[in-house]
């Protein structure tokens, strides 16, 4: 039987969460919608603020990288949307937007879940010893009109749906060891580290570098050192080892001739399972 949380209050998530007693200057809480991401790109078009969040129950037409889906029963998880009008940033580093997501992620999971953990790159966190995924992240350009550009950041965490509620491939931190979790307080936790990792970031211009954000997303990604296969936007794919990410979050693939190349976005398959 489907697993199904108790709902998320919203004016306790405002309380913790919202100025000028939290980082974030809105919080809404929708009980069904097709995408939050989707939801928030428009509310950006209409002016939207910076630091504006949106939190779904049940989203069903969830968008993942590479246009595909991402499924969670309802209730059982965490559907949340961020927008951050980061118009000091230079628009080459916002690749590290969804990286940093990673890292909040990481560390928010790692508080509530014994197992161990980790992210491939770019942005999927990985669970359990078998590594199945328990959480994706996708960014998306705002309109550039309708109070300057931005970007809308989604993140799909599985909480407490057992195994098999859940697609192939999948996990959730209940079925990995996480008992007794309590939704509210693992979105809180989240959102709090992304507005402080965010916040870093904004300050610093991007520079990932200053930040300490690039060593610490070697730390907590585990595609670095394994031979992968990584799928293009346009349909191609390429092999190699994962040898590092750059100033700019583009990972370093090493080929089979000594070449190494910078790749911007695709989606990474380990080829091998990853110590």
């Amino acid at each position: 039987m489907t697993w199904v949380a108790p709902p998320l209050d919203p004016d306790a998530l405002r309380a913790a969460l919202v100025a000028p007693g939290g980082p974030w200057a809105a919080l809404d809480v929708v009980h069904r919608t097709g995408s939050t991401n989707a939801d928030l790109l428009a509310a950006a078009a209409a002016g939207a603020a910076d630091r504006t969040v949106l939190v779904a129950e049940h989203q069903e037409a969830g968008r993942g990288r590479l246009t595909r889906t991402w499924e969670s029963p309802p209730g059982s998880g965490i559907t949340v949307s961020v927008l951050w009008r980061a118009q000091a940033v230079p628009a080459d580093r916002f690749g590290w937007l969804p990286m940093l997501a990673g890292l909040a992620l990481l560390d928010t999971v790692r508080e509530f879940c014994p197992a161990p953990a980790g992210l491939k790159w770019p942005n999927d966190l990985l669970l359990g010893p078998d590594q199945r995924k328990a959480a994706g992240i996708l960014a998306e350009m705002t309109a550039v009109t309708g109070g300057g550009p931005g970007v809308v950041l989604g993140i799909g965490l599985n909480v407490g749906a057992p195994i098999e509620d859940l697609p192939f491939g999948a996990t959730s931190l209940a079925a990995a060891g996480g008992t007794d979790v309590d939704r509210a307080e693992v979105l809180v936790a989240l959102l709090r580290r992304l507005a402080d990792r965010e916040e870093q970031w904004r300050r610093a211009a991007g520079d990932a570098e200053a930040t300490g954000l690039r060593a610490d997303y070697r730390a907590g990604c585990l595609s670095l050192g394994a031979q992968v296969r990584v799928e293009l936007p346009g349909g191609d794919a390429i092999v190699g080892m994962a040898e590092d990410v750059d100033a700019y979050g583009r990972l370093l693939l090493l080929g089979p001739d000594g070449r190494r190349r910078p790749v911007v976005a695709g989606d990474v398959i380990h080829l091998r399972p990853v110590d």
